[in-house]
């Protein structure tokens, strides 16, 4: 079932922004917003703003940014749905819930007997563990060597998979569950020669993997036997309906309240190392479990902390593996350090080892920025060789064009000229080549763009004479910016009462934009969410987009609504300022727009025209027509920016 719109609406009116924010952080009023310091990174002056009267809240610190919804399903790491029902228990609210199509309420009873068979699962593991001579005497002595508490073992939920065939199997079938949905969950498997069903991890300790929220959706298993050759020492579950691997970090769960506080993850690489440091107090720990880092892992470390040190093996493969990581890492806008423990040990060893207090310590001091890491890796490899120590600084900038920041990126490039000695502009003409390529690779998708990526580059790598013209795909992004922004929020008033009563923003610019195409993705959604209200003859208010169930259009939505600082009162009432608002120039503010969203459409099309023209041989045939076209698009250009007030273009 799903919870009807009504319900959906009764809720997000009743847990008002501020009430739900209030139970998570100290917050002060301010004005008609309330302020506090954001519970999603670590800070010290408040930036984190909260509207009651749009129910939103948007941090200027770190750009999170959503409604009640929003901020419960990103503190508590729920699903939309599983948000909603936190909200109405906590506020008393009934839930209705709607009949779903037949296809919705086989894919929500899958994945509901799923998390229902995997529960099961953990449990019957647990108690073999406990409750029967096998798991006392084989996997109890094992977690017991490796130092785990029972406080650990109930903490992390570890148990134990028996060693007969099918054990698990017929206990599942005798509690009713059907075989179809015990294989969907990845318990058990087939031998490929006689077809026989079996138990996945038998005769292995269990780990259980949970989700951000707490529910069970996998297993790693690790064998006991050292006798067992033909066999893995690790196995995980399956990709399945609930568990996706490379969403997925090992002790997320436990981690993600002491991730947020203490503001940085740690990364490791195994089960053992986060519940190892875990029961020494370290607690803000989560492991990739042996898999190459992805996106999607960096991204959930993100939703808690900007802050990642990766803490992998001593040997020559666990720094290669931390290596290769680093760079999505930075990439994603996060800090990233590494350390690096003394050769045979990791973070399990080396913490039983030291003790908690001492291995702390040993992170503080052995950190190092990647690139400082990479510095000395590089230095000890390639040695005296100029061709490999050339290849290697190639590699090092390479890795400083994936930060997003440009102070970050100019601060690096000195930190590295300093410690390799070269000339800093060098280092800086390499890394303006990597980022004028990576422009140009990206300019069908010119929200990837910015005026400033563009500037740092253009002139070093390609001067430009006066006359050229800007990045114009720069320009059409920014000018669709401005056409969503109005939409998104004064669609839904009248463009001007007096001159065309009952005319709105949205039903002017859809009418004036036919035909029209975006050419950025999250416009083109916005505004095809625009026609659709239009069509349904409703004027989409701001609300509908502020409380929207996507979250790329939520976040945006609110981000082009959010003023860090507004006009003071005083302005008018004591010096007799008076400053317009947008609402007072919608006519002019939307005319403009269209002009300039032509105006740049228009240029577009010129400079194809102007390459095609400087292609051609003079006496090619089509010479003419295309000459024509160009005198034709440079006259709709002089014409837009005669009535903008512009320059005339020559």
């Amino acid at each position: 079932m799903r919870i009807d719109p009504e319900t959906v609406e009764r809720i997000k009116q009743t847990a008002a922004v501020a009430d739900v924010i209030g139970d998570y952080v100290t917050i002060k009023k301010k004005g008609a917003n309330y302020w506090a310091c954001c519970p999603f990174h670590g800070e010290k002056t408040p930036s984190f703003s909260i509207s009651p009267a749009k129910g939103i809240y948007k941090c200027f610190g770190c750009g999170k940014a959503g409604d009640s919804v929003r901020f419960i399903m990103d503190m508590e790491g729920l699903g939309y749905g599983e948000a909603l029902r936190h909200l109405a228990k906590k506020y008393g609210i009934d839930i209705q819930e709607e009949e779903m199509t037949d296809d919705q309420l086989v894919r929500q009873n899958e994945r509901e007997s799923l998390l229902i068979i995997l529960e099961y699962a953990k449990e019957y593991f647990k108690k073999q563990l406990y409750d029967t001579d096998e798991g006392k005497s084989i996997a109890l002595p094992y977690f017991k060597e490796r130092g785990f508490s029972d406080a650990t073992l109930q903490s992390f939920d570890l148990g134990y998979s028996p060693e007969a065939w099918d054990a698990f199997l017929k206990a599942a079938l005798k509690q009713g569950f059907s075989q179809e949905i015990i294989e969907k969950a990845g318990l058990v498997t087939q031998k490929n020669d006689d077809g026989k069903v079996y138990d996945r991890f038998r005769n292995r300790v269990i780990f259980p993997i949970h989700n951000v929220s707490g529910k069970i959706i996998a297993f790693g298993a690790r064998i006991l036997r050292n006798d067992a050759k033909n066999q893995a020492k690790y196995l995980n579950s399956p990709e399945t309906e609930v568990y996706h691997k490379s969403a997925t970090l090992y002790g997320i769960s436990q981690a993600k309240n002491e991730i947020r506080t203490k503001d940085v993850c740690y990364l490791v690489e195994g089960y053992t190392d986060v519940i190892s440091l875990h029961q020494a107090g370290i607690k803000n720990v989560v492991a990739s479990s042996g898999t190459s880092l992805t996106i999607e892992q960096i991204k959930l470390i993100g939703r808690f902390t900007q802050h990642v040190t990766v803490l992998y093996d001593g040997d020559s493969a666990g720094i290669k593996a931390a290596l290769r990581g680093m760079d999505l890492i930075l990439e994603e806008g996060l800090q990233v350090n590494l350390v690096v423990f003394p050769e045979g040990n990791d973070p399990d060893s080396f913490v039983r080892k030291i003790g908690s207090e001492a291995f702390i310590e040993y992170i503080k001091k052995e950190a190092k920025d990647v690139i400082s890491f990479q510095a000395n890796l590089f230095k000890e490899e390639a040695g005296d060789d100029p061709f490999k120590k050339a290849e290697m600084i190639k590699e090092m900038v390479q890795s400083i064009s994936k930060i997003p920041d440009a102070i970050q990126r100019s601060l690096f490039i000195q930190k590295t000229a300093a410690m390799m000695r070269m000339d800093e502009d060098v280092l800086l003409a390499e890394l303006n080549k990597i980022q004028l390529k990576k422009i140009k690779g990206a300019s069908s998708d010119p929200q990837q763009i910015s005026a400033q990526q563009y500037a740092e580059v253009r002139d070093l790598i390609e001067p430009v004479g006066v006359d050229q013209p800007l990045e114009v795909q720069n320009l059409a992004y920014y000018q669709e910016l401005e056409c969503v922004r109005l939409m998104i929020n004064y669609g839904h008033l009248e463009i001007n009462s007096e001159k065309a009563p009952g005319l709105t923003v949205v039903h002017y610019l859809i009418d004036e934009l036919e035909g029209t195409v975006f050419q950025t993705p999250l416009f083109i959604r916005i505004l095809d969410l625009c026609k659709m209200e239009f069509a349904a003859k409703r004027a989409p208010q701001a609300d509908f987009f502020l409380h929207h169930t996507d979250e790329e259009i939520q976040s945006f939505s609110i981000n082009i609504s959010s003023d860090k600082h507004s006009v003071s009162s005083e302005w008018k009432d004591k010096h007799e300022i008076r400053v317009n608002t947008d609402e007072e120039m919608l006519e002019d503010l939307a005319y403009k727009n269209v002009l300039r969203l032509r105006k740049v459409y228009n240029d577009q099309h010129l400079q194809e025209t102007l390459s095609h023209l400087q292609s051609l041989q003079a006496d090619a045939p089509e010479m003419g027509e295309v000459f024509n076209e160009f005198i034709r698009l440079k006259e709709i250009q002089k014409n837009i920016s005669q009535e903008l007030g512009t320059v005339i273009e020559k």
